[in-house]
């Protein structure tokens, strides 16, 4: 099983180290031309992104930790904020966020939101190519 995790700070330059952080994690996991290195890479950007701007207090760190055991892999962004994320159906066409979650519960095979001692894990996994299930075009996906 492969584990890393990284903190890092409440400042615009953390979402692409966080990306960096994952690209070198999928590399060291022979992951990094898989099929679904794009796809993780942006929902850490994804998840990086929602942390930084509605859940990490100044002062305060997000983690990244991705973990590995040969089928899934795992991405879960901690952090120290309230709150529950959850998916806009609907967002405004004028609204330049609000479709983070969109994308994860596109990308991912499952996503979800579990509660710390102080914040959230907002977590998103990825099965390997030969192992994801499929999922019927339209079907419901939060939560899957």
């Amino acid at each position: 099983m492969n584990l890393s995790e990284h903190f890092f700070r409440r400042e615009r330059r953390s979402v692409p180290a966080a990306r960096q952080f994952a690209r070198a994690f999928l590399a060291e996991c022979g992951l990094a031309d898989a099929g679904r290195d794009a796809d993780v890479l942006l929902c850490v950007s994804e998840l990086a992104t929602n942390a930084l701007v509605h859940a990490v207090p100044a002062g305060r760190l997000f983690r990244v930790f991705l973990r590995y055991d040969g089928h899934v892999l795992r991405v879960e962004v901690h952090d120290s904020g309230g709150g529950v994320p959850r998916v806009d159906a609907h967002p405004d066409d004028t609204d330049e966020g609000g479709r983070g979650l969109m994308l994860v519960d596109a990308l991912s095979d499952k996503w979800g939101v579990a509660e710390r001692e102080l914040g959230k894990v907002v977590w998103a996994e990825f099965t390997a190519a030969q192992q994801r299930r499929a999922i019927a075009p339209g079907a419901p996906t939060a939560g899957r």
